[in-house]
């Protein structure tokens, strides 16, 4: 384990960098703010330094909002967004600070779905990330970097990314809720009646449940 001092890169901050990338975004990106001790805990949690855009965005950020919370990037953890990525993680992915892990969880969205960077368990490559689509339950390939995955995150077309969760006013619902809530559907949107809109009805629960819950459906349905 690396101390927080050796992870503190003041030569080539990867912030910089990020900070560029949200100024020319095309999609809504809101910096949220960090607690200092919080996010140099947090960054000594992930022991990832700040040279790259992930440490950066530990340490420099709360974390942040894309599209007024449809995305939800992990950072060291704020008021609308009170998860630190190293938080997130531990019982989850974690089960030791400086273990290896199989998975790491980045991001999530507020339908219920969530990103993670494979570290070996989702597929055959590492460092890329996955998404855990709530419309099936399966952890899918998106063939990004996590830096190419922020980048989908500022200037990607996330309406036809989501074209198929989404509903009629989810912009005025979306401002209702918090960056550690989603919406939980019946039925689940992986079922034939879950994908009708007039048929579904919504209610929010908390990330964590969200997040156990899918777990649970994914080994009741024998989805490895």
């Amino acid at each position: 384990m690396r101390p927080v001092e050796e992870l503190i890169n003041n030569k080539e901050p990867g912030w910089d960098l990020v900070q560029h990338w949200i100024d020319s975004a095309t999609n809504h990106v809101e910096i949220l703010p960090r607690d200092s001790l919080k996010a140099k805990n947090a960054l000594y949690q992930i022991q990832v330094t700040t040279r790259s855009p992930m440490g950066a965005i530990v340490y420099m950020s709360g974390g942040l909002l894309i599209n007024h919370g449809l995305i939800r990037i992990l950072g060291s953890g704020s008021a609308q967004l009170k998860r630190s990525l190293p938080e997130w993680n531990m019982g989850k992915t974690i089960n030791e600070i400086g273990n290896k892990v199989p998975f790491l969880l980045i991001a999530d969205d507020f339908t219920g779905g969530f990103f993670a960077i494979n570290n070996g368990e989702l597929g055959e490559d590492p460092g890329k990330v996955y998404y855990l689509s709530p419309d099936n339950l399966e952890w899918e390939p998106l063939d990004q970097t996590y830096t190419e995955f922020l980048l989908f995150c500022f200037n990607g077309d996330l309406k036809t990314f989501y074209q198929d969760l989404i509903w009629p006013g989810w912009e005025k619902d979306l401002k209702e809720i918090n960056g550690d809530q989603v919406f939980n559907f019946f039925p689940p949107l992986w079922t034939k009646e879950g994908k009708d809109m007039s048929k579904r009805s919504k209610k929010v629960i908390s990330i964590e449940e969200q997040y156990h819950f899918n777990l649970g459906m994914r080994k009741q349905l024998g989805i490895k």
